[in-house]
């Protein structure tokens, strides 16, 4: 598979764009090489420069739940561009996505509309802070919640990839005031709050991790956080970033029936075009200006682009099956997984919830990011690149989620599993010598 094209557009790239990419993972550098440069989508494919085609499970990191390019977003998005593409001032279709959030997700009254997950998390955290007068955070290893200075510490993501857990640039008394406990530690968590708890503004926290790699809450984890959390005066974030509407409607928190204080939410939200939102009860969200002190802002928050292609996507996820389909096209993914492994005499644990996925070369379950940390990433790049020459586009990192679409069928499925179960072979063949 040549990538010619791909290859001088990355040098090009990297005389004006830092690494030449515009976010870290991207780069490559948990596996190894040079990104392939993508040109166009459609449906469950991508085509780099070259012409070359992969199936997608990256789907721009989760966003396209729909697939690439669907008619319906397409539409919505070419419609509200004819009308004009920015005004900073209020439109009816950002009334409409908040309407359409806040009916789906009991936990929520009012949204604001910002433009990224980072800023929706931090938002959030200003927002707690204000609300309860206390500084510090509690927050879980592995867990990513964007790249505020508050947040990065022992995060997860791209943090993990290029191995810096807490970025230079980050003042040490903010870091200071961020708490960090293992995702899923329960005895730690009310150790901390025994010591900690009046203290606290909020614990955030990922319902389901999505970058450590996909790891679930294991019973009792999140209804203890809500119970400390609530005891102690401090606010429970949940970021459903990735998981809102994505593994179910409103998010992880309706399927479990844990209601946090504040939700930060993005990705599926927007419909692959930039918009975030934290969400939460009036007497909160009222706290932020106009109508309370705690200042934010945005010229684009809210776009109407952005707003369009949301609810084009909110519209086509309200119809019946489309979670069930989802779920078992995950199912479909993670058992050809192990099934490969096995038949390959590889040792694997496949994660995943739903239409999220993560395969962790080890035999050791995986429950939190030490769990993660010992799996293979020797064997991950070799996988990543044996699917890669086989036309099948993963995560570039062993601690992220893989996704599948409503544009992915069986056939598409299998189609990536045959290539998974060649490449696992050629690892065992290589290791055997």
């Amino acid at each position: 598979m040549e990538r010619y094209r791909s290859e001088a557009a990355f040098e090009r790239a990297s005389e004006r764009i830092p690494g030449g990419v515009s976010s870290p993972v991207r780069a490559f550098g948990a596996v190894g090489g040079k990104p392939p440069f993508i040109a166009r989508g459609q449906g469950a494919w991508i085509e780099d420069l070259d012409g070359n085609r992969y199936l997608d499970f990256v789907c721009s990191w989760g966003p396209l739940i729909l697939g690439h390019a669907h008619p319906a977003v397409v539409e919505a998005v070419r419609e509200a561009a004819a009308g004009g593409t920015s005004f900073g001032a209020p439109t009816l279709g950002e009334v409409e996505l908040a309407e359409t959030i806040a009916g789906a997700i009991p936990s929520v009254e009012q949204v604001r509309f910002v433009n990224s997950g980072t800023e929706a998390t931090m938002t959030a955290l200003r927002l707690a802070r204000a609300a309860t007068g206390r500084d510090r955070i509690l927050k879980f290893r592995g867990c990513y919640h964007g790249h505020s200075d508050s947040l990065l510490v022992e995060a997860g993501s791209g943090a993990l990839t290029l191995g810096v857990p807490s970025s230079p640039g980050v003042p040490a008394a903010l870091a200071q005031e961020t708490s960090v406990l293992e995702y899923n530690d329960q005895e730690a968590v009310r150790a901390y709050f025994r010591e900690q708890g009046e203290a606290t503004a909020a614990v955030i926290v990922e319902p389901v991790a999505g970058n450590m790699g996909v790891v679930e809450p294991e019973p009792g984890f999140l209804e203890l956080l809500r119970e400390e959390s609530r005891r102690a005066g401090a606010l429970l974030i949940f970021d459903e970033v990735i998981t809102g509407f994505r593994l179910g409607w409103g998010g992880v928190q309706n399927q479990l029936g844990i209601e946090p204080d504040l939700t930060c939410l993005g990705k599926v939200i927007g419909g692959g075009l930039p918009l975030a939102a934290v969400a939460g009860p009036r007497r909160l969200m009222e706290q932020l200006a106009p109508t309370g002190p705690v200042y934010q802002a945005g010229t684009l928050s809210g776009n109407p682009l952005a707003v369009a292609a949301g609810l084009a996507t909110l519209r086509e996820l309200e119809r019946p099956g489309v979670y069930r389909r989802l779920e078992e096209l995950g199912e479909r993914w993670r058992r050809g997984l192990r099934a490969a492994a096995e038949a390959a005499g590889l040792p694997l644990v496949v994660n995943g919830r739903g239409s999220m996925s993560t395969p962790f070369f080890t035999a050791e379950p995986v429950r939190n990011l030490g769990g993660a940390e010992r799996a293979s990433r020797q064997r991950y790049a070799a996988f990543f690149h044996g699917m890669l020459e086989r036309g099948v586009y993963l995560p570039p990192s062993p601690f992220e989620s893989d996704f599948v679409s409503l544009a992915h069928g069986e056939a598409d499925i299998d189609r990536a599993l045959e290539a998974a179960g060649e490449v696992m072979e050629a690892i065992a063949r290589a290791e055997r010598g």
